[in-house]
């Protein structure tokens, strides 16, 4: 489960352009490319889905 949780601050870090080479390069040593692509693809869907939220929100009012 923790192995999980890294791989989730690793994209989120990446999200954020705050990723030092240095972790990354140790990150995809850690986690396989599958997992990081999973995650990245969850990740990148909530934040299309939100920003669409918060525009439906503000055209309605």
């Amino acid at each position: 489960m923790l192995h999980f949780f890294s791989a989730i601050q690793s994209v989120l870090a990446a999200f954020f352009g705050v990723q030092s080479e240095n972790k990354r390069q140790t990150d995809f040593k850690q986690h396989s490319l599958f997992s990081i692509a999973i995650i990245a693809i969850v990740f990148f869907i909530l934040f299309v889905v939100a920003i669409y939220a918060v525009v439906v929100l503000v055209l309605n009012t």
